[in-house]
């Protein structure tokens, strides 16, 4: 029982954590004004990793390499955490660990975009008004709108959050079971 609640809490606390650093890795690539609630609770929750590695790993263009960094070594102690809770040394699978943390992070990021597409669409019913949809539209309109183009607007309901939904959740099937057989293999 207490393996069963350790891995739920760190699961929660670093896919939370791993998603705010890829959010604040996106929010730049979107160019998303850095003085808007989400762009400044996002910076204010990850300056602490991000700025000193900033020091080492420069952004080069709009990509922030500190961010995807931070997520990346956010991922490697979830997952030796995660095996040391199971009671598996980690050490003796460090080179799988290092792919399954990889993973863990492309799992992180398509997360991120299947909750910020149905807190979009969701908004877009209740209330489409609302000060959000504009940055949640600027954050998933990279990904929506080539789906737009290929899947018909139907009376004014537009289908391609649920296409990107089922792409998306079609990919983190096939990241989990990769990260999970590796893992299952090792262990």
């Amino acid at each position: 029982m207490f393996g069963d609640i350790a891995r739920f809490l760190l699961n929660t606390v670093f896919t939370l954590f791993g998603a705010a650093l890829l959010l604040r890795a996106w929010l730049q690539v979107v160019r998303l004004p850095p003085y808007n609630p989400v762009s400044n609770a996002v910076l204010h929750a990850t300056n602490w990793i991000v700025l000193p590695l900033r020091r080492i790993v420069p952004s080069t263009r709009s990509i922030d390499w500190a961010s995807i960094l931070a997520a990346l070594i956010a991922a490697v102690v979830y997952v030796v955490l995660m095996v040391a809770v199971t009671g598996v040394d980690p050490l003796a699978l460090w080179p799988t660990l290092l792919i399954v943390a990889l993973l863990t992070v492309v799992k992180w990021g398509l997360n991120l975009i299947i909750w910020l597409t149905i807190l979009m669409a969701l908004l877009s019913w209740l209330n489409p008004r609302s000060p959000a949809m504009p940055i949640l539209f600027q954050l998933t309109a990279p990904f929506l709108n080539p789906l737009r183009r290929v899947v018909p607007n139907l009376g004014g309901i537009d289908l391609s959050p649920i296409l990107l939904f089922v792409i998306v959740q079609v990919l983190l099937m096939i990241v989990t079971r990769a990260a999970v057989q590796l893992t299952y293999f090792v262990i």
